[in-house]
């Protein structure tokens, strides 16, 4: 419904903050990590926005990138895992080490976040892993085509799970592809990668 707010920023607190927009307040849900990025009392400010509907609340949630959106979205994907719990993850991990972990199958850097157990983490690599391999069956019918698309850009396994990475933050293969083949990968690590292709991406 709003894919974004821009407006003067209000007022902010632990958990949310609220944007005047053409005179209307909007109580915004925040990280925290991004409350403390976002800015000053009265500057204008722009997030982007979920907004969530259950039969007992209605809320926005808002973001400083796209793919903060996106990892909040795919969290709240995951059996378990409710919008205040994906808020949490997100106020402890970046969107970049995150995809990391999950294409890694690196268990041990998700249960750093507080809340997220040994199962829980199994959880999120196995269901968000077999999202993106489903994605991939639609929209090419191969399963494989992360492996196959890359190898084109770079051979390196950091940059086929940089690349697989980024279409689990909702990016376009000729998208990542054209960030990628501008980075010179030998010496990065994924998350580097990642980091640097986000920064081609977002011009």
């Amino acid at each position: 419904m709003f894919a974004y707010l821009k407006g003067s920023l209000e007022e902010k607190s632990t958990n949310f903050v609220v944007i005047d927009v053409g005179g209307v307040g909007y109580k915004v849900f925040m990280s925290a990590s991004s409350i403390d990025k976002i800015g000053e009392l009265g500057n204008v400010v722009k997030v982007h926005t979920h907004y969530h509907v259950r039969e007992d609340d209605i809320s926005l949630y808002g973001f400083l990138s796209n793919e903060e959106l996106k990892m909040f979205e795919l969290l709240l994907s995951v059996s378990g895992i409710g919008a205040k719990s994906a808020i949490t993850m997100l106020s402890n991990i970046t969107p970049s080490a995150f995809a990391v972990a999950v294409i890694s199958n690196d268990i041990k850097s998700l249960t750093k976040i507080p809340g997220v157990g040994t199962k829980s983490a199994q959880r999120i690599v196995l269901e968000l892993k077999d999202k993106l391999k489903n994605e991939d069956a639609i929209s090419k019918g191969d399963g494989n085509e992360v492996a196959t698309t890359v190898e084109s850009v770079d051979t390196s396994a950091n940059s086929s799970d940089a690349f697989a990475a980024l279409i689990m933050l909702g990016y376009s293969r000729p998208e990542v592809n054209k960030a990628i083949e501008k980075i010179d990968t030998s010496s990065l690590s994924t998350e580097d990668i990642i980091k640097v292709a986000l920064k081609y991406l977002a011009r």
